[in-house]
Formats: structure tokens, C-alpha cells, sequence
């Protein structure tokens, strides 16, 4: 992989060391401080069609749970895990450090980069026009008021900026190829944003909705769409994440969890 390695933190501080995929990978990730990784990720990464074997960009990695989702179900695949802030990049770094992510971790880097600037600024990140295949990114989606938060790194990693699905969708349609694709996991309210950034960029779009339970209301969307494509947006049988009986998972949220199965069935 191309991308420049991030520092490590040698002590890193207070983390967890956390297995995903039932023990497949396992994850690096602050205690308290920023952005800790769960079900949005895994259903970000299940969005890549099983059969996928190209170059994937993960924006706003983390500390790497969407991009080494797609990697252990995806055994072609390459990932960069791209990550603003420093503090969560090491942590990125450390998680392919991992002893248990060694069967992963050639395929895979970790790039500090702001994904927002664009032209020369953005290529000067390392993240170059057309060098991949697809795109998955997992914003700061929460509105300022709607979670405001004293801890720099937490709000850094969920408190959302004006015009970011623009900035983002934008940086994503320069850097991928012609076809390749893109997924964005959000609130249902921000499909809007998201469809207004994608218009003129991303076709084919696909739209899932996921419901804590089939009598509850949405609580995220994940659209899927490629670069050039013409197609008009499709709606996809929603997922639901516990089954209508009791608190136990829905049986297909359970797979898509454990990187058994894809969100799209693909």
C-alpha cells in the first residue's frame, strides 16, 4: 500500500481491544475519548458487495473498524484507512499493529488526511484523482445542538459540519474511477443532503433504511451509488436490527454484523 503510515502513539492511552467479525479482526479503539466503533460500521462496510477486490478508501476511518470490516469479508480487497484527526489515526495505526489483524494488515494503511480540501490541496494528501474503486465513509452526522460535547476528539468525530456531505461527496467523486462506487451511512433527515451532493456525481443510487424493530421508526440510512451512472434511486427492503419478539437480533442484522452476509445481497 501507498499511502504514508501514521504515527504510532507509544503508550497509547487508555483504549480497549475489541473483537469484531466474531474474533476474525479486532479493533484498537479509545475508552472514553473519541469515536468508538459498533453497528453503524459493520453495516457501512457490508455495503461493499461480497465479490469486491479493488483499492476502497474509508473516510473518516477512525480507528479502522468499517475499512478492516470490508477487508475480513472481502479477502481481494486493499483499504486506506483515511482519518483526520491524529489521536484516532494512531489508534487506526495501532489496530493493524494488532497481532490478531496480521492476515489483514498488508492489505491495508492508514493516511492522515482532511478530506474536505480539494484540488492540488488534496492530492498533496495523498488522497489522488481516480486511485480507487470505492468509497465508504461514515460521517460526523450529529447536528451541533443536537449533541454538543466539551471533549475536543468526540466532537471532532461525531458533531457534523455545515456543508459536509458536499465536502465529502465531492472529494469522493474526484478520487474514485469512472463506475466505482460509494456508500454513506447517516440520519434518515439527512437523505436530502446526501441526494443533492451525490446529483451530477453518483447514479444508480440505492437507498436502505434500518429500523430498530418493524414498528419502529428509521434510525440511519445507508445509500449506495456509482460514479457516472444514470440510474435513478431505488428503495431497498429495510433492515431491521431486532426482531419483532424480545430484544434478540434479527437474524439477517446478526450476519450482517458478523460479516456474513452484504447489505445489499450483493
Amino acid at each position: 500500500m501507498s499511502a504514508a503510515p501514521a504515527a504510532l502513539v507509544p503508550d497509547t492511552p487508555a483504549h480497549t481491544v475489541d473483537a469484531f467479525h466474531r474474533g476474525r479482526f479486532w479493533l484498537v479503539q479509545p475508552k472514553h475519548g473519541g469515536h468508538r466503533a459498533g453497528m453503524d460500521a459493520m453495516m457501512l462496510a457490508a455495503s461493499v458487495p461480497s465479490s469486491f477486490g479493488g483499492r476502497l478508501a474509508d473516510f473518516g476511518a477512525g480507528a479502522g473498524a468499517a475499512g478492516l470490516a470490508v477487508l475480513s469479508r472481502c479477502p481481494g480487497a486493499q483499504a486506506v484507512l483515511v482519518e483526520r484527526a491524529p489521536e484516532m489515526a494512531a489508534f487506526a495505526a495501532a489496530t493493524l499493529a494488532h497481532p490478531g489483524n496480521a492476515h489483514l494488515s498488508d492489505r491495508a494503511a492508514v493516511l492522515v488526511a482532511d478530506v474536505t480540501v480539494s484540488g492540488r490541496a488534496r492530492a498533496a494528501t495523498g488522497l489522488a484523482d481516480n486511485d480507487f474503486d470505492f468509497v465508504i465513509m461514515n460521517p460526523p452526522f450529529n447536528a451541533a445542538r443536537d449533541r454538543a460535547t466539551p471533549e475536543p476528539l468526540r466532537k471532532e468525530a461525531h458533531v457534523m459540519e455545515d456543508g459536509l456531505f458536499e465536502s465529502w461527496i465531492r472529494s469522493a467523486a474526484a478520487v474514485v474511477r469512472p463506475r466505482g462506487g460509494l456508500a454513506v451511512i447517516a440520519r434518515p433527515e439527512q437523505l436530502g443532503a446526501i441526494l443533492d451532493a451525490i446529483s451530477g456525481r453518483f447514479g444508480e443510487a440505492e437507498m436502505l433504511a434500518v429500523h430498530p424493530r418493524p414498528d419502529a421508526a428509521a434510525i440511519r440510512i445507508i445509500v449506495r451509488a456509482a460514479l457516472g451512472a444514470r440510474g435513478k434511486l431505488a428503495i431497498r427492503p429495510p433492515l431491521m436490527l431486532h426482531a419483532r419478539s424480545g430484544n434478540g437480533p434479527d437474524e439477517r442484522s446478526e450476519m450482517i454484523t458478523n460479516g456474513l452476509a452484504s447489505l445489499f445481497g450483493d
